[in-house]
């Protein structure tokens, strides 16, 4: 080859190498931090599955290690959201499964229908509506002053003046934390479930994108102010994921942390460097441009911060703190959690949960993960 035209070709694949890195770090940012639709988007990576077959509460679906997965899960496609259970032996017709199926416990089917060939996929969301709709719990729907905007949130009254605000995470709404309202309100505590910037009915952020929880902290410190001032004496923060991390924040960093007296974390995105990674690796971009792809995201976002553990966070928090993870999330890696809870043993108790992707800790075992809960809360009540 012609030293001109070596260099042409050096010079494209550069560019291409380069152009490729630009897109893969879009496509990072976006599956990571683009605004939620007001159906969020599943994770990267997460597996559809095909319908085989329903009836008397069994369903047949694609086998494969998502389906395989022990625990309560919501199942949802197009126009279509149900609740699958455990694994089961027999399927829906009384015939042997096969080695491409596997049949779960049909709990429920809360909207559309379950027909053979509808393609679904696990979510860590049971219920869809609001809590009245969902779970028959009375609530009133609330505007929280926020820096961008008028917030909504869903607030469940009871009788504690201990309130728990909750806030979700990535791929998810504020539909998730109705997976443990019921327990919260038997446990008579008031709960304000908190819609944020990018949410449905909520301000955009000014770049459209989502920050991991290291602006939206300030919504969270909103609804702190407004519990505050319609009556809360004390708070707790209970976030999943990227709202771990906004509760974190909060806990350090609000004027009102003193009002905070717990945090509960489920998933905490502790290291968003990481998590930027394993997005755009579920995304398909290739080990070779993750860290090109990751620099593209940061441009985009201005995100350059240190990951939380390698901040004043740990050191400056002062509040009881749950967290439940698990070394099967893959969005969101244990070991920085492990690391806290080491850190701050005075403060930081793990409970570690087997067998559940990001987020669904407490669907892997719920039964497990509410006597955790219970057993954090008691002293805080």
């Amino acid at each position: 080859m012609r030293p001109a035209t070596a260099a042409a070709v050096a010079a494209t694949s550069i560019l291409g190498v380069g152009a490729a890195a630009v897109a893969a770090g879009r496509y990072a940012s976006d599956a990571a931090l683009g605004a939620p639709s007001p159906s969020p988007r599943p994770f990267p990576g997460d597996r559809r599955l095909t319908v085989h077959a329903t009836a008397a509460g069994r369903i047949t679906l694609t086998r494969s290690f998502p389906a395989l997965r022990p625990g309560t899960y919501g199942l949802t496609g197009r126009g279509v959201h149900a609740v699958v259970g455990p694994v089961v032996e027999q399927s829906p017709d009384d015939s042997p499964t096969s080695a491409d199926t596997v049949v779960r416990r049909l709990e429920r089917v809360n909207l559309g229908s379950l027909k053979p060939g509808t393609r679904v996929r696990l979510t860590p969301e049971i219920h869809r509506g609001d809590p009245l709709a969902a779970l028959g719990l009375a609530h009133k729907e609330i505007e929280i002053p926020g820096e961008l905007g008028v917030l909504p949130g869903w607030f469940v009254p009871a009788v504690r003046t201990t309130w728990v605000i909750t806030v979700h995470g990535l791929g998810t709404s504020r539909d998730h934390p109705m997976n443990v309202m019921d327990f919260l309100h038997a446990q008579q505590f008031p709960v304000l479930d908190l819609a944020y910037r990018g949410d449905a009915g909520a301000p955009r952020s000014p770049d459209g994108l989502g920050h991991l929880g290291e602006s939206e902290w300030r919504d969270l410190d909103a609804a702190i102010r407004y519990a505050v001032r319609y009556g809360a004496e004390n708070v707790i923060l209970y976030g999943w994921s990227t709202g771990a991390s906004m509760a974190l924040h909060a806990a350090v960093n609000s004027a009102l942390r003193d009002r905070i007296s717990g945090l509960v974390l489920d998933s905490p995105v502790l290291d968003w460097r990481t998590t930027l990674r394993a997005l755009a690796s579920a995304r398909g971009v290739p080990a070779a441009l993750l860290p090109l792809a990751v620099r593209a995201a940061q441009g985009q976002t201005g995100l350059h911060g240190a990951p939380l553990l390698r901040t004043s966070v740990p050191t400056a928090l002062h509040t009881p703190t749950l967290v439940v993870h698990g070394p099967d999330d893959t969005l969101a890696p244990w070991q920085p959690s492990q690391e806290l809870a080491a850190r701050r043993p005075d403060l930081v108790t793990l409970h570690p949960v087997a067998d559940a992707p990001h987020a669904a800790m407490w669907n892997a075992d719920p039964a497990d993960y509410e006597e955790a809960l219970r057993r954090f809360l008691t002293p805080l009540m």
